[in-house]
């Protein structure tokens, strides 16, 4: 088969547990592109966050973000097709969470919010003080989540996280069951909620078909629940090693973990090698 696109996940795919990109990953997505074969990042991520991996593959084709929250633009610095949370949604799961004591960020126009410090927001920020000051993404300590929102214009996305998993999954349970709203778990202790319809793959399906590109001609790469669709969209949906049985058995190829060069050893086989 001749792939077309090829979309990848960031975080426990792409990225190795010292959140890089593996050198041999980051050669041959180059030799894949010089075959014609166009590279595009499809993440749970703010576009803040994505920006440093985007710009050290020299990319071109926008970003789908928050888990097909949105398309943005890097070249031209602004967001394209999108489809945000309104202020009243917010407001009512702010008011959910609130109750469940849950942690959450507010993913807000340019900007990722938080009001309390937490292991995770403390590794967040570690990461982000490693990289360049021109590719930071901005992450900011706000008094209030309330005041935070109405001053937004574009709420893409909460996360909510912890180590208290029974809370967690309650949590999980009243907004599927009480909010019209898209809410899948991003990693074993987060969970990602956006505008309900949004996913990666209901995201990917309408970039692709704008570019012509039939989803037989993508190969796609990814390690969670929220990666799911998009691998059973593609014509060739791998899944890392790191991840669950309940994901993989929505791949057509299981590859090695995240921290290997998994990624390379499937491009080289399926996308370099094939006639």
């Amino acid at each position: 088969m001749k792939y077309r696109l090829v979309a990848l996940d960031l975080d426990g795919t792409l990225l190795d547990s010292q959140l890089q990109i593996r050198r041999q990953t980051v050669e041959t997505l180059q030799r894949v592109r010089e075959k014609g074969v166009q590279v595009m990042i499809v993440t749970g991520r703010h576009h803040t966050a994505v920006y440093p991996y985007w710009h050290q593959l020299n990319l071109e084709l926008p970003a789908i973000c928050c888990n097909g929250t949105y398309l943005y633009d890097f070249c031209g610095k602004r967001p394209l097709a999108g489809n945000p949370m309104t202020l009243q949604e917010s407001r009512e799961l702010l008011a959910l969470a609130r109750r469940h004591a849950i942690h959450l960020m507010v993913y807000v126009d340019d900007v990722m919010g938080y009001e309390v410090d937490s292991p995770h927001i403390g590794n967040l920020l570690k990461w982000s003080a490693t990289l360049p000051e021109d590719l930071r993404p901005r992450i900011e300590r706000v008094a209030s989540f309330d005041r935070f929102l109405d001053g937004g214009e574009m709420l893409w996305k909460f996360l909510a996280f912890g180590e208290d998993m029974e809370a967690l999954h309650a949590f999980d349970d009243e907004v599927s069951e009480h909010l019209d709203l898209s809410s899948v778990w991003s990693a074993r202790n987060r969970i990602d909620i956006a505008h309900g319809g949004n996913s990666k793959g209901h995201r990917l399906a309408e970039f692709i078909a704008l570019k012509n590109i039939s989803p037989q001609e993508v190969i796609a790469f990814g390690d969670q629940d929220n990666d799911k669709e998009m691998l059973e969209l593609v014509g060739f949906g791998v899944a890392m090693g790191n991840s669950r049985p309940e994901v993989q058995k929505h791949a057509d190829w299981v590859a090695g973990t995240n921290d290997s060069d998994a990624i390379a050893d499937v491009l080289y086989r399926f996308v370099l090698t094939s006639s």
